[in-house]
């Protein structure tokens, strides 16, 4: 099956939405997540608008990917401007979703969200096909968070990656996603995260609030033992 599945038969609503936005945004809301119940179980496959639409709000899959260098930094993005959900806000190294297709479907050792994350580190990054092997999914997060003064929500099963050993050398963003990058060390992440010049995503924040983030991140060389994947963990906006 193709990687670019497109949904079909969008209501009159969205297609009315979707043609007064950014043409790229606006098409990748056309592609097809998957839309799961609270146990990680799909249940079919759901526009990328009907899964972020206030009127909607559909629970879907996704990952976030955190990128650490040799030197234990973590890389962050900042999201585009011309991003629908949560523009301009810091993040982690790499947020999306897997679509509705056989090969990112896939749950045998979260294979087809390990996919889905090799394909959108290279377009968002730049970053070349990062091998899936480097990749360790650490567990699997729900949570729901609101825009404030807007029209949109990220309600999501979100598989949390590692990788190890990132040369930050081989990035190359793409303007359409990102806007900046940026290596931190705890410390600095601590500095930017209580200044008032500078915003996170919701998602990133409960990572950080709720100290899964710095279980790994002191832990980066003994990963195996914090992997932990069931139950579904409940992230509290």
């Amino acid at each position: 099956m193709s990687t670019t599945k497109i949904v079909r038969g969008l209501s009159q609503n969205a297609s009315k939405v979707l043609s007064s936005m950014n043409g790229v945004q606006a098409q990748y809301l056309t592609e097809a997540c998957i839309a799961v119940d609270e146990s990680d179980r799909p249940l079919r496959s759901v526009s990328k608008y009907e899964a972020h639409h206030a009127s909607s709000a559909i629970l879907h899959r996704a990952f976030s990917v955190f990128l650490f260098t040799p030197n234990q930094e973590l890389v962050l993005q900042k999201r585009s401007d011309t991003k629908i959900t949560f523009p301009s806000v810091w993040t982690n190294s790499c947020c999306s979703h897997p679509l509705y297709v056989d090969n990112e479907m896939e749950v045998t050792d979260s294979l087809g969200v390990r996919r889905a994350a090799q394909r959108k580190l290279d377009h968002e990054l730049g970053v070349g096909s990062i091998d899936i092997d480097r990749m360790k999914v650490m567990g699997r997060f729900l949570y729901k968070a609101e825009m404030e003064g807007a029209e949109w929500i990220e309600h999501e099963l979100d598989y949390a990656i590692i990788v190890r050993d990132f040369d930050v050398n081989t990035l190359n963003i793409n303007p359409e996603e990102a806007s900046e990058v940026r290596s931190v060390s705890k410390e600095g992440l601590a500095q930017m995260i209580s200044s008032d010049s500078e915003r996170f995503s919701p998602w990133f924040s409960l990572f950080y609030k709720e100290k899964w983030l710095s279980t790994w991140w002191d832990n980066l060389s003994n990963l195996d033992a914090f992997i932990d994947l069931k139950p579904v963990h409940r992230l509290q906006c």
